[in-house]
């Protein structure tokens, strides 16, 4: 693993020492077992990891019940009995609220690390630190991409900062979750940053992908061959190599990000660059493609089907549904 330079120093950086508290492969706890939570836990199961869960589904949790973790009705009562505790959340409010509400996490007689595995932005990240610190608890922002499918696979990237220290002792549960664990850094949010960029990266190249697709097929090309010669060529990009020949041509449009999480990600990268006096165009007319699809009630669709309003639009299909 690549040593990165080292990062300016942060107000926010957290001052809590790891000291004594070593990663043991006992228990821990986890908070949120969604689309990608739900893996993510279930690998560490897998992996002989015992697991405290909560979740405000009942359904969710139930599956990991089965499989032997126990279930805890609030983030405080996980605290009180675990700690080391990883979270993957879908919003940075409901990241704030469970680590630092009157039932949050930051109330446990017993947690001393905590590792967000969500995607909440710079500014969220700094102040759960903060507060956690305040509580000699340690805090790592380590958000993930490759989708649900990496989440299952174990191929997920991760991308962390935190003390130096925290990463390498639970370095061996975060390769449980992902094959490529990139430290960035001791200052809370680094994490975070790199996460939006990424995802920004990520609308951009499979909302430019689709629109390169729906114009082919609308003048007579035929979209797996399209597809071979984006991958042989300059236009190769994440959506060419996995999202369109996986869930697009085959109209299975399944395991990617939901759209409303990936206009939140999007927004937060927007706004970020704003505080930083970074212009980003394309970004904004990004964040308005995936505004305009959430206002029309497919939020909770996947991103890519995201190309089926250009293809409306278009009067063209692109790929055919494959029959048994």
């Amino acid at each position: 693993m690549n040593r990165p330079s080292e990062a300016p120093k942060d107000e926010g950086a957290n001052p809590v020492k790891l000291g004594n508290r070593k990663m043991t492969k006992a228990t821990l706890g986890f908070v949120g077992v969604g689309d990608m939570g739900l893996p993510m836990a279930g690998r560490l199961i897998d992996d002989g990891y015992s697991l405290v869960v909560h979740d405000v589904r009942q359904d969710a949790v139930d599956v990991l019940a089965a499989r032997g973790a126990k279930v805890v009705d609030t983030p405080k009562a996980m605290a009180d009995e675990v700690d080391t505790i990883f979270v993957s959340l879908p919003t940075p409010d409901v990241v704030r609220s469970v680590a630092l509400d009157d039932k949050g996490l930051v109330h446990g007689s017993k947690l001393s690390r905590y590792v967000d595995l969500s995607t909440t932005g710079a500014v969220v990240a700094k102040e759960v630190a903060r507060k956690l610190a305040e509580r000699n608890i340690i805090a790592m922002d380590c958000p993930v991409s490759g989708g649900v499918r990496g989440a299952e696979a174990g191929t997920l990237a991760l991308m962390v900062s935190g003390p130096r220290e925290f990463f390498d002792d639970i370095l061996p549960a975060l390769k449980v979750i992902g094959k490529n664990p990139f430290y960035l850094g001791d200052a809370p949010g680094l994490g975070q940053t790199m996460k939006l960029t990424n995802n920004y990266l990520s609308a951009t190249a499979n909302i430019a992908t689709a629109e390169a697709l729906v114009m082919g097929v609308k003048a007579g090309l035929d979209p797996a061959a399209m597809v071979d010669v984006f991958n042989a060529s300059s236009g190769r990009n994440d959506s060419t190599m996995n999202k369109v020949p996986n869930s697009i041509l085959n109209r299975r449009f399944d395991k990617s990000m939901k759209q409303r999480l990936l206009y939140k990600d999007v927004k937060l990268c927007m706004s970020e660059a704003e505080a930083l006096e970074v212009p980003m165009w394309l970004g904004n007319s990004v964040k308005q493609v995936l505004a305009f699809a959430v206002t029309q009630g497919s939020g909770d669709e996947p991103s890519v089907a995201l190309i089926k309003y250009l293809e409306q639009w278009a009067a063209v299909t692109v790929g055919k549904e494959e029959t048994d």
